[in-house]
């Protein structure tokens, strides 16, 4: 059984781009080792100024994805973002069942 997953990733600013889009591929590859997939593809939002300074930083590059992947397949992925110096935060959620099926990531199981 596949679950629906949201990623929100948020890369250190004082990086470069390039090397910021490059957490879109370590994602990618990470939800593929794990057996899950991506549904449809990353949104990146590109570099955006925070609300206040984290870790003294005040900006990050942001990326959004929704993933399909069996049950507890994404912690080793989720042990790279929390281990990464570039990452500033992440934030994994399981999407309930309806809002997956509204967002056309699973079917109905009725």
């Amino acid at each position: 059984m596949m679950r629906a997953y949201e990623l929100m990733i948020i890369v250190d600013g004082d990086v470069d781009d390039p090397q910021a889009q490059a957490w879109m591929k370590t994602v990618t590859e990470g939800l593929a080792s794990a057996g899950g997939e991506l549904h449809g593809k990353i949104d990146w939002w590109g570099k955006r100024q925070f609300a206040y300074p984290i870790n003294k930083k005040p900006s990050g590059y942001y990326m959004v994805a929704e993933l399909l992947a069996p049950p507890g397949a994404l912690d080793e992925l989720e042990r790279v973002l929390r281990l990464a110096d570039e990452v500033v935060r992440h934030k994994l959620i399981r999407l309930p069942d309806d809002e997956a099926e509204r967002r056309g990531m699973v079917a109905s199981a009725a």
